[in-house]
């Protein structure tokens, strides 16, 4: 059965370090609980030995209690560098909501959120973390760090995405130019988690995947999580009525009925949702379609599984 955490119990009015540690927690009791029940949120220092390789670091104390070779590993080989790319683009603030909050998050909300527990996780497992803030350029871009300073620095800098003023300034996306400047500017490799709609106000699809592309020939791992409102963005689920629908990045207004352009435009979305899935598979990039409606297990798993993985 998969595990479930309940969203209810997270205070509304905590800071983000407390609502993260509360569904990082919450999340971790779920796991144990699963058919995941033994998968590493720790991440032992230990690995199982490989035949041929030099046993002079084996735990010899460890294969006692348990019949089984393992060898140790150093903080340099556990401890991993993750650098976590927000867009904080106009478009990311939809839905347009008075006082979004963990129930009922615009796509910004929910990315902040969902990075948080990310850090939390981080945190964790003594791993260092970068971040990098974007819209029509890069406004933010740090270094990978694990010390607590750094941590409460970014987890700052996250919550003034959060204010009312926030969602007021208006923020073309230029997506493309702010990731290869991201690729060019993360000098270790690392782990590269996104959080974007990947809307470009000024590219091509294909300029789009370039960016993608580039970092993964810089050697990072990726994780693209695509954050929509699956209900609107990709269902175009609105009551066949006339709607007023404004460009959040332009200012562009269009009058229509949903049903005069439902098919079209679910047809149009459709492509580039399927194109850019097909070339995160191409490029070996973890595609992870974060809906804001259903909450961040469907975050938190792939990143564990995917930090797994790279160890």
């Amino acid at each position: 059965m998969p595990f479930t955490f309940d969203q209810s119990r997270i205070p509304h009015y905590a800071n983000l370090e407390l609502l993260a540690r509360t569904v990082v927690e919450g999340f971790i009791v779920g796991l144990h609980k699963s058919p995941f029940h033994g998968f590493s949120v720790e991440f032992s220092e230990h690995r199982l030995y490989n035949a041929g390789e030099p046993t002079r670091h084996i735990d010899w104390k460890l294969y006692g209690r348990t019949d089984r070779l393992y060898v140790k590993r150093y903080e340099e080989e556990t401890n991993l560098r993750c650098q976590v790319v927000i867009d904080i683009s106009s478009s990311m603030f939809f839905p347009e909501i008075e006082k979004p909050d963990i129930d009922h998050p615009n796509k910004v909300t929910f990315a902040v959120y969902a990075a948080a527990c990310i850090m939390q996780l981080l945190r964790r497992q003594r791993d260092a973390l970068g971040l990098s803030l974007f819209s029509d350029k890069v406004s933010l871009h740090t270094q990978a760090k694990s010390n607590s300073v750094h941590h409460k620095f970014l987890l700052g800098k996250m919550e003034e995405l959060l204010t009312p003023i926030a969602a007021e300034e208006k923020r073309n996306s230029k997506v493309t130019d702010s990731l290869h400047f991201i690729a060019e500017n993360i000098h270790k490799r690392s782990l590269v988690v996104i959080f974007s709609d990947m809307f470009d106000a000024a590219s091509n699809n294909a300029g789009l995947f370039d960016a993608l592309q580039h970092l993964r020939y810089n050697k990072h791992e990726v994780i693209l999580f695509h954050v929509v409102d699956k209900s609107k963005e990709l269902d175009f689920d609105y009551e066949n009525r006339p709607y007023r629908f404004v460009d959040m990045e332009s200012g562009a207004e269009i009058k229509l009925q949903p049903s005069e352009v439902r098919k079209s435009y679910a047809e149009a979305i459709g492509n580039f949702h399927q194109e850019l899935k097909l070339k995160c598979a191409q490029y070996k990039i973890d595609f992870v379609e974060a809906d804001i409606n259903k909450g961040f297990e469907q975050v938190l798993m792939p990143y564990l599984l995917k930090r797994e993985r790279m160890m």
